[in-house]
């Protein structure tokens, strides 16, 4: 399904029947990634999976991207749904997404599961941004790629560029102690502790600011470890925190 939405085009699937989950995939993804962690839409879930600006379906005509934009991008698309709140999911850029979607509007996010996001880049990240390009990929992933993104080359390099951009972003993604104290969610996060980008340090940053948090460090967790032989206790865990099994 496609909509236009803040000057673009959004591209977005909907799976499964029940609560709506809003699933933000990361950056260079897609919205059908969620089926990389789950085998079907979770019981009792609707999965609803955008894909954000200049990624998968969706276009991005000024070529320019900021997770902020993102954010107000997927509020949009919830107001379009005539959804007032939802639960959600977010990996790594997503979850950046997501946090800044839950300081915009505190309303929009009941619960929120945000992997591997920092709060800002810090050097290591933008060390391996500033380097990132096709060759860095390799074949195989560059496939992957090009079956995620439909629009073609012109798409992927816009994706590449957006990426060696974020080396030289501080606005965007820098989210403070009192910014994050408005995050009225229960956030659940989640980290590798061996995150070779963000290191697990910035996971506590989050976990001390935002009121309603839940802290997950995975052992020998590297960047997103939520796929592989990982999917199966994070589908788990996640379907427990966001069933309010946690709350105390």
């Amino acid at each position: 399904m496609v909509v236009e939405i803040n000057g673009i085009e959004m591209s977005w699937a909907v799976a499964g029947e029940g609560e709506p989950l809003l699933w933000l995939h990361g950056a260079m993804g897609s919205g059908p990634d969620w089926r990389y962690i789950f085998n079907e839409p979770p019981a009792g879930y609707q999965i609803i999976a955008p894909d954000l600006r200049g990624h998968g379906g969706s276009t991005n005509p000024e070529g320019t991207f900021t997770f902020r934009q993102a954010a107000a991008d997927v509020l949009a698309l919830l107001r379009h749904l005539k959804l007032s709140k939802v639960k959600a999911l977010g990996l790594s850029g997503g979850g950046i997404t997501l946090l800044h979607m839950a300081t915009i509007d505190a309303d929009a996010i009941s619960a929120m599961v945000v992997v591997s996001a920092p709060p800002y880049f810090p050097a290591e990240a933008r060390g391996f941004m500033k380097q990132f390009s096709e060759a860095s990929l390799g074949a195989a992933e560059m496939e992957r790629m090009r079956q995620r993104h439909t629009r073609g080359d012109a798409q992927l390099q816009q994706l590449f560029a957006m990426a060696r951009g974020f080396a030289d972003s501080y606005d965007d993604v820098s989210f403070t102690q009192p910014h994050l104290a408005t995050i009225g969610a229960e956030t659940l996060i989640v980290f590798g502790d061996r995150d070779p980008l963000y290191p697990v340090s910035l996971a506590f940053e989050l976990y001390r600011a935002i009121p309603k948090a839940y802290l997950w460090v995975v052992p020998n967790g590297g960047h997103g470890p939520i796929f592989g032989d990982a999917a199966a206790p994070f589908s788990t865990t996640v379907m427990r925190f966001l069933s309010g099994a946690w709350r105390t």
